[in-house]
């Protein structure tokens, strides 16, 4: 059974880092994206991420289904931005310029062009950081690195389960996928999009079932095993932080400060 989203061992320096270091790049990453609508520093963020996403030697068909739906996401995200504020950029920016009569009093303008090409822009930003350090991040060794650097290892545990529960979930999906499409009910390209939308979402609540008796399961055993009785405990997988780790935390944060200085020198974290 292909898998979408997956830690995969492989031997790069991405993947030698510990699971703290790159959480905390993924945060300071997605906070100065966040902050700026500079166009400068989103663009360079995205050619960094893409770089990063190279290097972390991640196989397409772990994403592509994924990215996919991320991208029909971003459409629609960006389809209604248009329809319900059709002048934000507009009233961001302090000016009007038309390009384009499209109905009754609404018109498309440069300047809400502008604007939504700057979100679409976040977006690439976060979504390789989202799968770079899904599919690189050892969900037993990213626990333990919590746990090192201070976070409660019943907290630590928790995100680590999370992370491993991620394939145990796309799994359930397919089975539960292929159940339906035994029974007739057609969720392929040869469906119509509404269609198809109208019958994924009835994989919802069966897989919803399915994942409240796994949770069920994993708390009992959890629970059986005496888990949250000590106040520590140790750890197989940790890793010590490298010279990579340091020299990763060194560059996000004086990149966070640069990227920041750089969008807001002027008073106004808006470029035009």
């Amino acid at each position: 059974m292909t898998r979408m989203i997956s830690y995969e061992a492989r031997d790069t320096w991405i993947h030698r880092l510990t699971g703290f270091t790159k959480l905390m790049f993924f945060i300071i990453w997605c906070i100065v994206s966040a902050l700026t609508f500079d166009t400068r520093v989103l663009v360079t963020m995205v050619a960094i991420s893409a770089v990063i996403f190279a290097m972390s030697r991640t196989e397409w068909k772990q994403i592509s289904a994924v990215f996919k739906l991320l991208m029909l996401f971003m459409t629609l995200n960006l389809f209604f931005i248009f329809v319900f504020a059709p002048y934000q950029g507009c009233e961001i920016y302090g000016t009007r310029t038309d390009i384009l009569h499209l109905f009754g009093d609404v018109y498309l303008t440069k300047e809400q062009l502008f604007y939504e090409f700057n979100v679409l822009l976040k977006y690439l930003n976060i979504a390789p950081a989202i799968f770079v350090f899904l599919v690189t991040t050892d969900p037993s060794e990213f626990a333990a690195s919590l746990n090192k650097a201070g976070v409660p290892y019943t907290f630590a545990y928790s995100f680590a389960i999370a992370l491993r529960y991620i394939p145990d979930v796309q799994d359930d999906f397919t089975r539960i996928r292929n159940a339906q499409e035994a029974r007739g009910i057609e969720m392929s390209s040869k469906a119509s999009l509404p269609a198809r939308i109208k019958n994924v979402a009835a994989i919802i609540f069966p897989l919803l079932f399915s994942t409240m008796d796994r949770i069920d399961v994993v708390s009992n055993a959890m629970e059986l095993r005496g888990f949250g009785k000590k106040n520590k405990r140790t750890w197989y997988s940790y890793r010590r932080p490298g010279k990579s780790d340091a020299a990763v935390m060194i560059f996000a944060v004086l990149f966070a400060v640069a990227a920041l200085v750089l969008t807001y020198y002027d008073g106004s974290r808006f470029l035009f």
